[in-house]
């Protein structure tokens, strides 16, 4: 072990170190998960996996900082971003989904391909294409646990995706549109039959799904700065998803954190034996695992056909 500490700089029985590591892979694994949200969301709704939700989360913090930069009050910069993110959905709602109304998902996600494409190329259109620095307010210093340091902007974070998830899972269990918009995930012409609006359904989920991206390029821009990248970025919410299952609120969290604390661990204790850049294709391996395992993820619904 000594050998180990000499040649890589870490002593592997630092438990600090470790806890350190650990709660800064857990915190990155909450930012993740905010992301990984706007997909279940709309999954839930449409059994459709939405690709421009990664695209929707760079458009809307283009936006808040666009408004800011404008010299609107943060405050007057949220709400006028969450109008556009609500007239974004009445337009996805009437141009691309409700001529698709049943036709095969695969038209449906290169339909959200599109929408990916579009939003990207109209964000850097109206807003320019340079980094913009984000600042809401949210702490920054560092706060110690022991000999940990953690930083307050990681810890405000995971707060806000305690809330979101809190608030969502009650919103989709207790109330009469949430049961509306599970209902209009298994089947949607029986929705329809029974009277559910499957239009307004759609324009609802779009929605809270722009609010979700709203809050998660808020945290994300406050990070790393609103650019571009943070659509790739927010790719990693894809290994989020399988482990955690595509239908499940907390699966999504409790995903992220898995993935985001397996990362950062494997880059510290097993990326420096094998050259570094673990961290990249972890959450990839891991959920490519998944996927010959347990599709299905730790929480999603075992679907069965029978024919």
């Amino acid at each position: 072990m000594e050998a180990f500490a000499g040649l890589f700089g870490i002593d592997p029985f630092d438990l600090w170190f470790f806890f350190e590591v650990l709660i800064g892979g857990l915190m990155s694994g909450v930012m993740y998960a905010l992301v990984a949200l706007g997909f279940v969301l709309i999954f839930k709704a449409s059994s459709v996996f939405n690709f421009s939700q990664g695209v929707m989360v760079l458009f809307a913090a283009l936006n808040f900082v666009g408004f800011i930069e404008l010299g609107l009050p943060i405050w007057a910069s949220f709400i006028l971003t969450m109008g556009v993110m609500i007239l974004l959905a009445f337009v996805v709602e009437r141009v691309v989904l409700r001529p698709l109304v049943n036709q095969p998902h695969i038209s449906l996600f290169m339909a959200t391909i599109g929408i990916a494409i579009f939003l990207e190329g109209f964000g850097e259109l109206i807003w320019g294409s340079n980094i913009k620095p984000l600042e809401v307010g949210i702490p920054d210093d560092v706060v110690f646990m022991g000999d940990a340091m953690i930083q307050q902007a990681d810890l405000f974070a995971a707060a806000v995706a305690s809330v979101l998830v809190l608030v969502l899972a009650l919103f989709f269990h207790y109330t009469r549109i949430g049961r509306a918009l599970r209902a209009v995930a298994d089947d949607h012409q029986a929705a329809l039959s029974v009277g559910i609006p499957l239009n307004t359904i759609w324009v609802i989920v779009w929605s809270v799904a722009g609010f979700v991206a709203l809050v998660a390029g808020i945290m994300w821009g406050s990070k790393l700065g609103v650019q571009f990248s943070l659509a790739i970025l927010a790719l990693k919410a894809l290994p989020v998803l399988i482990l955690g299952g595509f239908t499940s609120i907390p699966g999504a969290i409790i995903g992220g954190l898995i993935i985001g604390a397996g990362e950062k661990l494997a880059e510290v204790y097993v990326g420096q034996m094998l050259g570094g850049a673990i961290e990249e294709w972890f959450a990839y391996i891991v959920a490519l695992a998944f996927l010959v395992f347990r599709p299905q993820g730790l929480f999603g619904e075992k679907i069965i056909e029978r024919v």
